[in-house]
């Protein structure tokens, strides 16, 4: 069943999903555009921390054909919890991210508690545009579903469920790939009850072999010491492996591999890099074929998270993740923490958004979303400029 949208242009928190993308270039906004080390790279703020939208984390961009940038993120409007109310905000650019037209609802709250943690993927052989969220109705019901449409957003289909089964579900912001195969892979951590006692994540994959449409839930699983193996990503190695990054709190990040697309997995160790518990994000660079992973790059064991998120870094590897090199330090105020990166490659930039905390307003602490874009070179730092 197909689902056909028309809904004037205006500026309202109920706007939805086809209304979004019938919104012109005219009504695009300027924000304050900063520049950043090294030369070529800007940032601007796409949702400030505020008392009416405290929270603004997890987000994605993905490029439409039209050349626009369609940028969204978790918009939490009844707290700044992880529990609290939330909704999918987004903006579009049309200018490569220098401005944006005001914010949108993209997906409205249909949870008992909220939505969040958005992705975006362009269906390799289709085209089509897809878009994935979770529900969040108890700490013992989260699960994602997902959007596709085959007229860049125009309309959009009936929501397809992506974990199937009973049980508090995470997949990150900007998690979903697609392998050479063509199978989708929805890399997920799980718990049967969050924010207990006896809390324990495992990593596990769904997938998809028929661009999206229906969703399987691989037999393997990873586990991990301590509160275990979480919040995962994936990228496709040369050799046809998958590798899985895992968020753990051994103040490392943790590695396996599957052999057979997704489904089964080795026994989990060391990454070789530095971090809290929180989350890091991996990529292949398309113009140089190097592996690319954002992440915290320090850690104290045995406090809380393993130390705080921050500074922000860039570590490549050359060597299919097997070493890495700390390149550049993208955030460096250590009065601010950054977590739940997205990176997308646009035209031989790297356009990243993700949280930035302890930004003051009045009645507490705020989170606002951070779009930055990079020259893909600027990703080397000094390694590219000898």
């Amino acid at each position: 069943m197909r689902r056909e949208l028309s809904v004037p242009i205006q500026e309202t928190r109920t706007m939805t999903k086809a209304a979004c993308l019938l919104i012109t270039l005219t009504g695009l906004q300027p924000l304050e555009v900063t520049p950043m080390p090294p030369q070529g790279c800007f940032s601007v703020m796409l949702g400030e921390a505020s008392p009416q939208y405290p929270r603004n984390s997890e987000g994605d961009v993905v490029a439409l054909r039209d050349g626009r940038l369609l940028a969204c993120w978790t918009r939490f409007y009844g707290g700044a919890e992880d529990d609290a109310r939330a909704e999918i905000a987004a903006r579009l650019s049309g200018d490569g991210g220098r401005t944006w037209c005001a914010p949108f609802v993209l997906q409205e709250n249909v949870g008992t508690q909220n939505v969040m943690s958005a992705s975006f993927l362009r269906e390799r052989e289709s085209g089509a545009l897809l878009f994935f969220y979770g529900v969040k109705n108890s700490v013992s019901d989260m699960r994602f579903y997902c959007w596709r449409s085959n007229d860049e957003g125009e309309s959009w289909d009936e929501p397809v469920l992506v974990t199937p089964g009973e049980a508090y579900f995470v997949i990150n912001n900007a998690r979903i790939v697609q392998l050479r195969s063509g199978r989708l892979l929805a890399p997920t951590g799980y718990c049967q009850e969050v924010w207990t006692a006896g809390e324990h994540f495992r990593t596990v994959m769904f997938y998809s072999d028929d661009a999206g449409r229906t969703w399987h839930r691989a037999p393997g699983e990873v586990d991990a010491p301590k509160r275990g193996a979480m919040e995962p990503g994936v990228v496709e190695l040369r050799d046809g492996r998958v590798l899985q990054i895992i968020r753990t709190q051994m103040g490392e990040i943790w590695k396996s591999y599957s052999s057979d697309e997704g489904l089964t997995w080795d026994e989990p160790r060391s990454l070789g890099v530095v971090a809290p518990e929180a989350p890091s994000t991996i990529a292949r660079i398309p113009t140089t074929g190097d592996l690319v992973l954002f992440h915290n790059p320090e850690a104290q064991v045995g406090t809380d998270h393993c130390g705080p998120r921050t500074p922000l870094s860039v570590s490549i590897s050359h060597d299919e993740g097997e070493t890495w090199q700390r390149t550049i330090d993208i955030e460096t105020d250590r009065t601010k923490y950054y977590a739940y990166l997205s990176c997308t490659f646009w035209e031989g930039r790297a356009l990243l958004t993700y949280y930035v905390s302890n930004m003051p307003y009045e009645g507490g602490v705020g989170l606002s979303q951070k779009f930055v874009s990079l020259p893909v070179e600027a990703l080397y730092g000094a390694e590219k400029a000898e």
